[in-house]
């Protein structure tokens, strides 16, 4: 559904999008994460038409971006960061100048305005104006004017922004509902967004793709850590050599030295490992397995990339 093709784009002397490639499979909800100034808000407004790229292409559902933006923009629902309302306007007044300005038969719109308010959960207040809104059910109004004429890709830049933990969590209710009629790309610097309602992840660093994975795929690897008070002889060769040990690493840390055990399919090998600790009397302060996590993935490719969290001052991130 959504095709990114080598994506770069400047502000002046700054580089917001580099090369940024990557796929959305019909009916994925993907996470799109990366610090603040990292290029997510400049990459869906070239997505959704707002801005054309310097190179490279994009193609969702089959349209061209470039050449046929007006194309794309009628298969897509797009809620950005901070979404355009009328503030004067009620909620069934502004979201009926959507279905106007969407050019949506008017035999059709009471069932898809009906639809959009009945999913987003609006019924009680389609008479308040919007300023008289909180900033919850103001997002809920944006949601419903994006998904109004039933998109068959829907875009969200940072959707939870400001919230309270209450509303957070009925709009991440609300995202998970509408997974099931659009395929969703999410943008948010916030890790426990991306866990709570997304298949996957792209990782978007100083402009570049730095990591594409599913979340499940994140957790397949674990290894053994062994952290010993003393330098002791040898330790690494006897590690390799306990079965299932697949390679080991060591570094100094600021209690000792520790081992990193990497097994053969993910084997537990901890009570070997333990075995072979007491063997040899090693001095042991710790011996535990460490899953890699999302947060793991993340904080390794901020700290391996020099300036990552570099600001675009003056333009959309």
């Amino acid at each position: 559904m959504i095709e990114i093709s080598n994506l770069s784009k400047n502000y002046g002397q700054v580089q917001a999008l580099n090369s940024a490639s990557f796929s959305v499979r019909k009916g994925e909800v993907v996470g799109l994460l990366g610090p603040n100034g990292a290029g997510k808000t400049t990459l869906m407004k070239i997505m959704t038409g707002f801005l054309g790229p310097d190179s490279g292409n994009a193609v969702i559902d089959g349209h061209n971006i470039v050449k046929e933006s007006l194309l794309v923009q009628e298969v897509i629902g797009y809620l950005p960061e901070n979404a355009p309302l009328y503030p004067e306007l009620s909620v069934q007044s502004y979201l009926k100048m959507i279905a106007d300005l969407r050019r949506i038969p008017k035999s059709n719109q009471p069932v898809l305005l009906s639809r959009a308010i009945r999913n987003i959960g609006l019924e009680n207040h389609l008479t308040r104006p919007i300023s008289h809104l909180s900033k919850g059910y103001r997002q809920r109004v944006g949601l419903a004017s994006a998904i109004l004429h039933q998109p068959r890709v829907l875009i969200l830049d940072e959707p939870t922004a400001g919230l309270d933990p209450t509303q957070i969590i009925g709009v991440r209710s609300l995202i998970r509902k509408l997974s099931e009629h659009s395929t969703i790309l999410l943008s948010t610097h916030i890790l426990s967004e991306v866990e709570a309602v997304c298949d996957r992840v792209v990782i978007l660093l100083n402009g570049e793709v730095k990591a594409d994975a599913k979340l499940d795929e994140l957790d397949s690897h674990t290894e053994i850590v062994l952290l010993l008070e003393n330098q002791s002889q040898n330790v690494s060769d006897e590690l390799k050599s306990v079965k299932g040990v697949a390679s080991v690493s060591s570094s100094n840390s600021p209690d000792g030295i520790e081992y990193r055990v990497s097994p053969v399919n993910n084997q537990d090998l901890r009570s070997a490992i333990s075995s072979l600790v007491q063997k040899h009397k090693w001095s042991l302060l710790e011996l535990r397995r460490d899953v890699r996590t999302l947060e793991t993935v993340f904080n390794e490719l901020v700290s391996s990339t020099k300036n990552s969290a570099q600001p675009e001052s003056g333009t959309p991130s």
